[in-house]
């Protein structure tokens, strides 16, 4: 089963749940042995819309990304992207996507230069347009003047636009970002903020998590609220706050949803 064309991204029930060590346990002050990250969670993400996922940490965001990026596998239920099954045709869905998380590391022995021709190869980016790519992306996150500087000695700012750039060098449909902007400094977070509408505007579909208010506010044409692994609100800013600020229609949701941890 594809789903609709305008529905590139299309999440169906998705459930998933972690054993807990003995020590996370005692880190975490509870006597469960397992957590359960994604609960039935479902919504869809149109073709050249910002779709944000918000929530606190812990709450489900990145798993549920990473189980759309093909990284892991959900114990049930069932999502596609690009009309691909994630479960089936995961080569597919990652030909599809560009996906971007702090806590997938460049490796720091290699050069931006160097580590976005390996990536084009991998996705058999025709050569021709490789340079052209490359030139452009480079020149948009600054990054050309450090081209030729390992990874390893680059401020945290320029690793989080090289990963960026690099991410991105198959030009693909869907871009999946798990918290763009975090750990940036202010003047580095607007130029990706500023490149990702530039992205919807070129009619691609952009799928985000976030725990920051004012990036929603600032981006996200329609939100899915996550608590405890649970979609609790989903829909365009004004059908979820009324009007009314986020941050207060959040914190109603997040203490009408949570539960007591024993």
């Amino acid at each position: 089963m594809n789903n609709p064309v305008s529905d590139l991204v299309k999440v169906e029930n998705l459930s998933k749940t972690f054993k807990l060590s003995k020590k996370q346990q005692k880190l975490e002050n509870t006597k469960q042995s397992m957590r359960v990250a994604v609960d039935n969670l479902s919504f869809t993400a149109s073709r050249g819309e910002i779709f944000g996922l918000l929530g606190p940490n812990g709450a489900g965001k990145t798993t549920t990304l990473r189980i759309l990026a093909t990284l892991i596998k959900a114990d049930s239920g069932e999502a596609w992207v690009a009309g691909h099954s994630v479960i089936s045709e995961p080569d597919k869905v990652r030909a599809s996507i560009g996906f971007l998380t702090s806590e997938l590391k460049l490796e720091e022995f290699f050069t931006p230069d160097y580590l976005f021709d390996f990536f084009s190869s991998l996705h058999k980016v025709p050569s021709e347009l490789v340079a052209t790519r490359k030139r452009d992306l480079f020149k948009r996150f600054g990054i050309d003047e450090f081209a030729g500087v390992k990874i390893a000695n680059l401020s945290s700012g320029m690793k989080q636009k090289s990963s960026l750039a690099i991410s991105l060098v198959h030009d693909p449909d869907i871009i999946i970002f798990d918290e763009p902007t975090n750990g940036l400094d202010v003047i580095t977070a607007r130029v990706v903020t500023d490149y990702l509408e530039e992205l919807r505007s070129q009619g691609k579909t952009i799928l985000l998590s976030t725990h920051i208010f004012s990036l929603v506010e600032k981006l996200c044409d329609r939100i899915g609220i996550i608590i405890e692994g649970r979609m609790v609100a989903e829909g365009t800013l004004y059908e979820i706050t009324g009007g009314n600020d986020l941050e207060d229609c959040f914190f109603d949701l997040y203490s009408a949803n949570t539960r007591e941890v024993v």
